[in-house]
């Protein structure tokens, strides 16, 4: 049976059309996608993102434990501060992409995906030969996305935090509409300005926040978005998706998150394989593409061939871009056809669909 977030009476009061996600029952989309992403774009929508994983590790050894299972450098980490990052397996694929975030000095909280959630935690634990005391939290924590141009003005008003001095990975602790201890952070997954609410059910009431942030939100043209919306807003800006875009039969280097893999901060799982592929040069990468007429959507799983027909890749994530009124998606392709303004083919259903190799983000403000 699936699980509920503490929002699921309000979804369906609201309307939604439910489905299952990563175990859990999640609203898909209220009075539609196209309508709930523009919300976002132009003006605020409100996500219930509760069904993501919350793990504490705390003590002496917190760092060291981290640092083992993650290929970011955490050391880089002050209180206040988040990072993204991954964790991978000896071969160098992904186990789940994840933020680290720094509570205190010997006190962090890793943030991982939904569907990943009991799968990472005994990774967590099988590796915990430092003996760091790890706390498995994610059944207590529920966690509202604000997102949106209009998202400090509404936020403004429900708390004494400062919200427009909250940058881009950095967060502050402090009470909305009343309810204390609420994490405010601004890490973001659709392109627009936000926040993050981490609320401990134990101690705060999830729902008073969540129904204060819709009736503050109505004269600013807030919506409460599903997750449908919240996958073509991370679309458009090249977000990778766990299950979709990195998957443990992908590394961080062909995942275009060379960026965040530090070779150079010591020891850590699939150290060694990441740094063979960065050595060697891989024989993929992530990339991204723009459909060039019609209304034709690519879809997870299409095949991508190079202008000759030959199949050069495979799209991972797919959608009809909101914003720009076209399909755009991601894929692996082999690195000689993964040119920037490159012309590829993805071949949906029986037809082959002329594209053009395209780096994210696809939406520019």
């Amino acid at each position: 049976m699936s699980k509920q977030t503490p929002f699921h009476q309000e979804h369906e009061k609201l309307g939604a059309k439910i489905i299952d996600f990563g175990g859990f029952d999640m609203p898909v989309q209220y009075q539609g996608i196209k309508q709930e992403h523009m919300a976002v774009r132009e003006r605020a929508g409100l996500f219930d993102v509760s069904h993501m994983g919350e793990f504490f590790v705390r003590g002496p050894k917190a760092l060291e434990l981290i640092q083992k299972v993650t290929i970011n450098d955490a050391s880089n980490l002050v209180p206040g501060k988040a990072q993204y990052t991954a964790m991978c397996y000896e071969d160098g694929g992904i186990v789940d992409d994840l933020l680290v975030y720094m509570l205190s000095d010997e006190e962090y909280m890793l943030v991982v995906n939904a569907s990943n959630i009991e799968k990472d935690w005994e990774w967590i634990k099988k590796h915990n030969t430092a003996e760091a005391e790890i706390e498995n939290r994610s059944d207590d924590y529920a966690l509202l996305a604000l997102q949106g141009p209009k998202s400090i003005e509404i936020l403004k008003k429900l708390t004494e935090t400062d919200v427009s001095a909250i940058k881009f990975y950095t967060f502050e602790q402090g009470a909305v509409a009343g309810e204390g201890d609420v994490i405010i952070s601004a890490t973001g997954y659709t392109g627009e300005k936000g926040f993050e609410l981490y609320i401990d059910t134990k101690k705060s009431d999830a729902l008073k926040i969540w129904n204060e942030l819709l009736k503050t939100g109505k004269e600013y043209g807030l919506e409460p978005a599903g997750l449908g919306a919240r996958d073509t807003l991370r679309l458009e800006m090249g977000f990778a998706l766990y299950g979709n875009d990195i998957t443990k039969e992908t590394n961080p280097i062909e995942a275009n998150l060379g960026w965040l893999t530090k070779l150079d901060k010591g020891d850590f799982i699939g150290k060694e394989a990441i740094a063979e592929v960065k050595e060697k040069g891989r024989t993929r990468k992530l990339t991204g593409f723009v459909i060039d007429e019609g209304r034709n959507v690519p879809r997870s799983g299409y095949k991508i061939l190079d202008k000759d027909g030959n199949e050069i890749g495979f799209v991972t994530s797919g959608t009809q871009s909101i914003s720009l009124n076209k399909g755009i998606g991601m894929g692996y392709i082999h690195v000689d056809h993964a040119n920037e303004g490159e012309a590829i083919q993805i071949q949906i259903r029986k037809k082959e669909v002329n594209a053009t190799v395209t780096k994210p983000p696809f939406y520019k403000k």
